[in-house]
Order: structure tokens, then sequence, then C-alpha cells
């Protein structure tokens, strides 16, 4: 079967993370997560993100986001997050309808956030007729494939201790950033100092499973019952533990996102060479956007379906995977070719 430009979820596990999975699954263990190969997770977490670093294992990207947003904000605060979020788009409302928050969308320069769009919201801190100002949200990388200069993280973590606002990141596919950034995981979160991550796994070779990493120790005390709330306990933890300490093997997630990246270059650079008129800037990461005319765009998409990103502009979404080859780019650049007049 010819592989999916439409989302890196649509991409198969990794062989190593389902022998992985495989391995745990020959003797019985204590539920919940007080098993030895969750705490060897744990502690390999703390090895990579820090010492001080607190880490949690959950279901899903949405349940890992309404989890770690939870822990910042009362019902009565403001998150602030870009208007193409992940939290504001695609997660149905969960945020806003679990933690009964309000959600503030601000302008999206190419997927990022701008500390100036906050400020005008400020002056609501201390009156009681308005939700509170709490926490910023963003997503390393945005939604449109871009990433955070360290730099620009620090600044709006900056900003953010000094108008006493929380700092969360989105991080699903945080290891392409890290790729994209030639820097560790360490320094795009614990050194810039933000309070808490949704740390992904299944959009770069895992099965299922994502982490909340908290950073700020004020925050840890209530997790584990927002967790179990949330409905994000897994029972048989050892089957997500397990995953991430292969995922950490070798450095199996940077190499897996390093081939994402790569592809999306190869994909970038051959549709440039081959239909440059469709093409749109160059990626980041593992996502690039083209531009085609509606009609041709259903035509292809019934064919291989990819994403509309935006309908006004005839945008298009075209995800790069771990498991993608270059077979698979020209194999895909080919179809289009031979499909767009």
């Amino acid at each position: 079967m010819k592989k999916s430009f439409a989302s890196d979820n649509n991409s198969g596990i990794h062989k190593n993370i389902l022998k992985a999975i495989q391995n745990v699954n020959v003797e019985h263990y204590v539920s919940y997560g007080d098993d030895p190969i969750t705490e060897k997770a744990q502690n390999l977490f703390k090895s990579i993100f820090g010492p001080e670093s607190v880490t949690f294992f959950v279901m899903t990207g949405t349940g890992a986001n309404v989890c770690a947003l939870q822990a910042l904000n009362d019902r009565f605060h403001t998150i602030f997050a870009v208007e193409s979020a992940h939290i504001n788009v695609d997660e149905c409302g969960a945020p806003e309808h679990i933690l009964g928050t309000k959600l503030i969308t601000l302008p999206s320069y190419s997927g990022k956030l701008k500390v100036d769009d906050i400020k005008p919201f400020l002056h609501f801190s201390g009156d009681q007729h308005h939700s509170q100002p709490r926490t910023i949200s963003i997503s390393q990388p945005t939604e449109y494939g871009t990433v955070y200069s360290i730099c620009e993280i620090k600044q709006i973590v900056e900003f953010a201790q000094k108008n006493a606002l929380y700092v969360h990141i989105d991080g699903s596919r945080l290891p392409n950033a890290a790729v994209a950034l030639k820097c560790s995981l360490k320094e795009m979160t614990t050194d810039c100092g933000i309070d808490i991550l949704s740390f992904g796994g299944t959009k770069n070779g895992m099965m299922i499973g994502e982490a909340v990493v908290v950073f700020n120790k004020k925050l840890i005390r209530n997790i584990p019952f927002i967790r179990k709330q949330n409905m994000q306990l897994f029972s048989k933890m050892r089957y997500i533990s397990a995953q991430y300490i292969e995922y950490f093997t070798d450095d199996l997630y940077l190499k897996n996102a390093k081939n994402a990246n790569k592809m999306a270059k190869n994909l970038y650079f051959s549709l440039k060479k081959s239909i440059p008129q469709i093409v749109t800037s160059e990626p980041d990461c593992n996502a690039i956007f083209v531009k085609i005319e509606r009609k041709t765009a259903e035509k292809l998409q019934k064919m291989r379906f990819f994403y509309t990103w935006d309908e006004e502009q005839n945008i298009y979404r075209l995800m790069t995977s771990f498991d993608m080859s270059l077979a698979d780019i020209d194999d895909f650049v080919d179809f289009l070719c031979k499909n767009i007049p």
C-alpha cells in the first residue's frame, strides 16, 4: 500500500517499538504505573529533561494537553494560544469543556505567538468581571511546521514570568523541532524555563501513549488526580512505558524525526523542481504546504487523500513520516506531476 501524506498519524509503528511491547507481554506486573518498567521510563525522562522534571504517562495527545492545562488553570482563568493551535482547532473544544477556562486565540504569524498580542488582555488582571490571564500555550513545532527558536521561547517565558503567567508547550512533534534546531529536548524546555510540556510519540513511531512532563514543582501534586478524572490513567502502564524506553534508546526518537524532516525537504525540492507553481515556503520540519486549484485538489484527494489547510486560499498540507523513503517521495511527486495541469 502506498504511503499517505495526509498525516504522520497515518504512519506505522517502528519495529523496535513493537518488539518492546512484545517483550513486556510475558509476565504479570502491578498496574497503573507501579511497575519497574514505568519507573525506568520515568528515570529516563529525568536523564533527558533534567532530574527535577517529573513525568506522567497518558493515553492521547488531547489528554496530555487537557491534563497539562488543567494543572495550570482554574475555571476562571484564560489560556492564550494562536488561532491555529491544536487546542483550538482539533480537540473538539476539550480544553474549554473539561477545564471550563476561557481560550483566547491570537493572530497566527506562521503559527507563532507574539507576546505583544497578549499585552492588551493583561489589564484584566485583578478585575472580578473578567477571566484572569494565566497561561500561554505554544506548539513546538507549530501547526504550520515552523519552529520557535530557543531565543523566541525564552522571550515568551520571560514575558510570562514578568506577568505571573505560566507557559505550556504542546510538543506532539517536539523531536522534529529538536532536529530542525540541532538542539536537545532539554534546551527547548527545561533550560528555557517552561512550566509544563505535552510530549508526544505516536506521530513519530510509537503505537499509543503520550507524556506530561512537569518542570514547575508547584504543579505536581494534583496531576495524578487530574489524570484519573480525565480518564487518562492507563491500567497496563508498562505498555506505554516500554515504548518510551525503546524510543529513547540509541536516539531512535531523533533518527525517526530526522528522517521525517529529511523527507519533507526532499518533497519540497522535488516539487519545486517539477511543479514549482504549487510550492509555498520551505519547511522547517515535516509539514509542507502547497497551493493547488480546488477542483484539481479534490480530484487528487479522492485518489490519494491529503488534508485541506486553507479552503479560501486553496492551500493543502502534506505531511511526511518517520517510515518514508526517497522512493515514496518520488512516487508521490510522480503522481502529482501526472495529475496537476
